[in-house]
């Protein structure tokens, strides 16, 4: 077990970016050299795209074609494992603080502030003493490796989101929600059905703001509220307060 005074690093690993750098390369040249071999054949099929590229690659002799797009495909692969690079996340625990780092970016949240870690869908979760979401990051790193380095530093790790009984499932107009947050939700939702997950993650920390935490089932949302929520909207008593005029 690691001492409290030296952190934990959880990462990918050298494999990972063995996998990276060697695996995607290696695929790539070997799916453009087979596109190179196959373009007359796909040249000729009425439905492919890019019809007339293929037809001119079909047109160049055999071992030019094949080099040239086995070399594109290095390439693609190239660019696909330095994007996957700057997507690892990097975890670094100690008694004191727990870092995130993603690519250029890092987050750093104190153990004191830390209700409850804990992996939640493909993501890590570090809840607040509200109840409210400190940290939500897409993360596929072992769940068993994430434990052992938060619990050797004495951070709250548990298995499941302590919370989980509290969400409910969002539908438009729901009573109970703060002022704002339904305007949110159905914002939210648009990004989530078209698939715009930037703005549904600014969106996110939108509803944060007014106490509202999210959690996503595909495009279904479920929300719960923090200890520091404010009251939700009243419901519409205009109706109520009208006059016998109708005013």
């Amino acid at each position: 077990m690691a001492g409290h005074g030296t952190p934990t690093v959880v990462d990918g690993g050298t494999a990972e970016l063995a996998l990276l750098w060697g695996g995607f390369p290696v695929l790539g040249a070997s799916a453009g050299w087979l596109l190179a071999r196959s373009a007359g054949w796909i040249g000729e099929l009425p439905w492919a795209p890019f019809q007339r590229l293929f037809e001119l690659v079909a047109g160049l002799p055999e071992a030019q074609a094949g080099l040239g797009g086995a070399a594109l495909g290095v390439l693609g692969g190239l660019v696909v494992a330095a994007i996957g690079t700057a997507e690892r996340l990097t975890i670094a625990v100690d008694s004191e603080r727990a870092r995130l780092r993603r690519g250029s970016t890092t987050r750093e949240v104190g153990r004191r502030q830390v209700h409850a870690v804990f992996p939640d869908g493909g993501h890590l979760v570090l809840l607040g003493r509200d109840g409210d979401e400190l940290a939500r990051e897409k993360s596929d790193l072992s769940a068993a490796r994430l434990a052992a380095a938060f619990r050797a530093h004495g951070w709250p790790w548990t298995d499941a989101d302590p919370h989980r009984d509290a969400y409910r499932r969002w539908v438009p107009d729901l009573p109970g929600l703060p002022p704002g947050a339904d305007a949110l939700l159905r914002a939210r939702q648009r990004a989530l059905d078209k698939d715009r997950t930037g703005e549904a993650r600014e969106l996110r920390a939108e509803l944060a703001r007014t106490g509202v935490v999210v959690r996503d089932d595909h495009t279904r949302q479920y929300w719960r509220l923090t200890r520091a929520a404010p009251g939700p909207v009243p419901p519409d008593t205009t109706s109520a307060e009208r006059t016998g005029d109708g005013r």
